[in-house]
């Protein structure tokens, strides 16, 4: 595979990333959002049966389904950022196949 065909083919992996990035972002929002509705919900009701303010915090991460409302935003949070990861090193490639490019068309000169 040649130089062009390689740039064209990262040009290529990038949209590809790219447009995944937006479906990991709208899931990682999506989940965050159910996470701390639920977070919420829960401290209210802990707060209406008289539990104090001061332990709820320490007491509402440990209910089931917080738990797993929780664990499944830290799993989306890490797709986003390995996805972003993944984003940056494509471009790194991009930038190292184009300086590559651009000394063989110097030197052609």
């Amino acid at each position: 595979m040649d130089l062009w065909e390689e740039l064209s083919q990262k040009r290529n992996m990038l949209d590809k990333a790219i447009n995944d990035l937006a479906s990991n972002g709208y899931d990682l929002a999506a989940k965050e959002r159910d996470y701390k509705i639920a977070t919420n919900k829960k401290a209210l009701e802990l707060r209406a049966e008289d539990m104090p303010v001061t332990l709820i915090n320490q007491v509402i991460y440990g209910y089931d389904n917080i738990a797993e409302l929780r664990f499944n935003r830290d799993i989306a949070q890490v797709k986003y950022n390995a996805n972003l990861e993944y984003i940056n090193t494509i471009k790194l490639q991009i930038r190292i196949i184009e300086n590559q490019l651009q000394r063989e068309y110097s030197n052609t000169r």
